[in-house]
């Protein structure tokens, strides 16, 4: 994990120079995947690197733990609540604020694109990079929303699955109540990655490095994988 560890920090040292870019700007959600992922930018950019936590409507906990992880290795951050524009949006489109706690995708997904607007405006006014926290796992099947998690420049974890994500977690020293926490993606009170998905990263992430996986794993995966293909593609243009 060392050297895989080594590895990453110096492709974000070359990507940030090759892009004429002074820094990185990440979105510390209190979980494991953005806590790797903002430790490896710091690493990378010492005195250029923002971390900023975005809470809207979420749990308490989450924020905390974000704060945990700025604060263990020294990551300078911002904490922007954004549950007010999050409910006008909703009253703008539905007509009425009550729905703000509906678990329908369409309305719970306003919640990680207004998260992309406010990263993008920091990396914007610093000159950085926003460095996405999406992983292997989570881009084969397509779990990210679209313009929201997916909208990033870069995204170190890209070719780590899950359980990569928790070796390199535990070689960086990422505090032990984040490895242990369950995975999600926080879109509403008590969400789940993998009760979401219907299957568990341990055999998501074996199906991925081995291809090896039972009837329904493997229709999953399949089923997930080709109503999200669009998630990973350019906009369609005629070809003539």
């Amino acid at each position: 994990m060392h050297l895989l560890a080594q590895r990453l920090v110096e492709w974000l040292k070359e990507q940030a120079a090759a892009r004429g870019a002074r820094g990185y700007v990440v979105g510390l959600s209190g979980g494991i995947d953005s806590a790797v992922t903002a430790v490896l930018c710091k690493q990378a950019c010492p005195d250029d690197v923002l971390g900023v936590i975005m809470p809207c409507y979420s749990n308490p906990q989450d924020a905390e733990d974000a704060r945990l992880v700025a604060e263990t290795f020294a990551i300078p951050f911002k904490e922007i609540v954004l549950d007010e524009p999050f409910t006008i949006m909703v009253r703008l489109l539905t007509g009425d604020e009550k729905h703000v706690q509906d678990r329908e995708l369409s309305i719970a997904n306003i919640k990680p694109r207004l998260r992309m607007i406010t990263l993008y405006f920091y990396a914007s006014r610093l000159k950085y990079l926003v460095a996405g926290t999406g992983n292997r796992s989570e881009l084969t099947v397509g779990y990210f929303t679209k313009h929201g998690d997916g909208g990033v420049d870069l995204l170190p974890l890209g070719n780590l699955v899950k359980r990569q994500v928790y070796e390199l977690a535990e070689h960086l020293g990422i505090p032990r109540r984040i490895i242990e926490k369950p995975p999600s993606a926080g879109l509403w009170s008590g969400q789940n990655d993998e009760a979401e998905m219907g299957i568990s990263y341990r055999e998501l992430d074996e199906f991925i490095l081995t291809g090896k996986a039972d009837q329904r794993v493997m229709e999953v995966v399949k089923t997930l994988a080709t109503k999200n293909a669009h998630k990973k593609q350019l906009p369609a243009i005629p070809p003539f």
